[in-house]
Formats: structure tokens, sequence, C-alpha cells
């Protein structure tokens, strides 16, 4: 069925009662587009890229337009929607749960249910919900759960709360912009240091986290005295796991490899929030990206993945 078998962490699914109702929960403001999306079309894309299995999630903005109760409920019926096409397809299909965030009680209650009934292989966090961002106080009890559990964390670009530009949609600039907030506040205000076990991926390369990481690690100290060295902050960005989804392209691989090492960067093809043809031109982007060793290149598409998810290795690990 493939030969690349690829592990595509950063594919989304389209629940048909989520996206029929997202309109009357506040839309999606970023201007995105529901795209039309079905499992048939999900697998069809998957095979003609070699994609093996793709690790499903719902995009921003989630369920956070849903309000009290109603939020967790839909937060349950989406994770059982994926769970129950895992249960499908078990080999092409995995799950990243959705949490009711922000409401705190609620997303610890249904990280439960989906690590321990529904045995999902991880959670989608945003960047930020209602401008709040990962690193603040208010999220520390989910993250100490997160981190006792050892879960693998797929962090997602939220919108940002500030002013948009004119003529340009916020999925172009301001959600690689917001990942790498969330991505730099995480590593400044310790939470990686406070909960090590956790597995984090952050989507689209980390956004311009790789590229700008020396400025960062470097004005650190400059505003905050008491900041780590830029030495230790730049081995703590290194601790994150980067998917390639929009972000295979001659210009930015060269980078990312060059910060993370191969071994960090897992595939992602944004389906279907980008077109298969997009899709396809940035993993034939990758594919002809030479400075690949068989070992590395293999370790992009799956190896490295199946560390983060042992279900998904075979038993003798081949290697292509």
């Amino acid at each position: 069925m493939t030969t690349a078998h690829r592990i595509d962490v950063h594919q989304h699914v389209v629940p048909p009662f989520w996206a029929a109702g997202l309109p009357s929960h506040g839309g999606d403001r970023s201007g995105t587009v529901v795209p039309h999306w079905s499992p048939q079309s999900a697998l069809d894309m998957m095979d003609t890229q070699q994609i093996a299995t793709g690790i499903l999630s719902l995009t921003a903005p989630s369920v956070a337009g849903w309000k009290a109760v109603e939020r967790w409920t839909m937060a349950r019926r989406v994770n059982e929607y994926t769970a129950d096409l895992v249960a499908k397809h078990p080999d092409r299909f995995g799950n990243f749960a959705t949490l009711p965030l922000p409401d705190i009680d609620n997303a610890l209650l249904e990280l439960d249910y989906a690590l321990d009934t529904l045995h999902a292989d991880g959670v989608i966090l945003l960047s930020n919900y209602d401008g709040n961002y990962l690193a603040e106080p208010v999220f520390d009890r989910l993250w100490a759960e997160l981190d006792r559990r050892r879960a693998v964390v797929f962090i997602h670009p939220g919108l940002p709360q500030i002013q948009g530009l004119a003529g340009v949609a916020a999925p172009m600039v301001d959600y690689p912009f917001d990942t790498t907030r969330a991505a730099v506040q995480l590593v400044v205000n310790g939470v990686v240091d406070r909960y090590p076990r956790v597995r984090i991926i952050l989507a689209h390369a980390g956004g311009f986290l790789p590229y700008a990481s020396h400025r960062f690690a470097q004005l650190a100290r400059v505003f905050r005295p008491e900041a780590d060295s830029p030495a230790d902050i730049l081995a703590k960005f290194k601790r994150f796991y980067f998917d390639t989804a929009l972000s295979a392209s001659p210009a930015a691989i060269p980078a990312l490899k060059a910060f993370a090492g191969s071994g960090r960067i897992l595939f992602g093809s944004d389906f279907p929030y980008v077109s298969a043809d997009i899709a396809d031109t940035f993993t034939s982007q990758l594919d002809a990206y030479n400075d690949l060793t068989a070992e590395e290149r293999s370790g992009v598409n799956h190896a490295n993945a199946w560390t983060l998810f042992p279900r998904l290795a075979p038993k003798d690990k081949p290697s292509f």
C-alpha cells in the first residue's frame, strides 16, 4: 500500500456535527473555511502520499466557542467519533484527543476518559485559549497530569488576540507566530523543566522558533536577568518535536534540521485544511531534499514517530 510508510502527525478530523455547529458557536474568526472531508477522502489522500497512518486532531478553534457543559459534550462527541474511526482503521488512523479548554476541571476529566477508555494516542492543545497561553499558571494542573501520564501533546496554533492584517489571512502569518509565542513561553517560564516527561510536538516546524531560536536565547536575560543561559535555553528549545506540515520547503528544512537534528522531525500534511495538491507539494519537496541519509529519511517518515507511538511500530521495525 505504501513504500514510505509515513506517519502523519498533523492531519485533521472534521466531524460533520462539529462542522454543522461551528457557525452558531462563534465560527472560525481566522477566515478559514471548513473544508469538505470524509474518512474516505483522508484515506485516498494518504494512499497517494504514501502515508500509512494519520494521527487525527480537531483544529482551531476547537470547541472553545461552545459554553459550559456544551463544550465538554462536544469534546466528548469529537473524541468518541475519532476513536470509532481508529477502531475501524487501527493501522490507518490515530487520535489526538480534544479537551474542553479553557475549562480545566472538565479538561482533566476528559483527559482521563480519552486516554483510559478511548486509548487516544495523545492530546491536542491550542497555543492559546481566549488569549491565555499554555505556560500560564491556570494550566499547571493540566501539565502536571500530562506529565504524570508521560503524554504526547500536539500544540497547534490558535488565533492570537491581535488585530489582523488587511488582506493577510491569519493562518498565513499569525498562526506560525502564535506557535512561536507559545513555545518560547513554555521554555522561559519553566514549563518544560517542571513537566519534563511530556513529549511536545510543535505544528508547522515550530513556527519561527528554529529560525529565530538564537535571538530568543540571547535576549532572554536582557529582559529577565534571572533567565537561563543562552545555551540552556537553546537546549530546551531542542527538546520539542517539529512536524513538517507546510514546512518542508528548501528554505525551511535545512534550518529545521540544523537546529533540531533529524531525530526530532516528524512528517505532517495538514490535510484537509490544505488540499491534497498543496500537501503533495511539500511532501515532494521533502522527498527531493538531498541532505538526509537513508536512516534520517526513514526517521522523518516514520521511525521518529515510533518512539512516540509504539503501537504503530512493527515488531521487527524495518527501516523502509
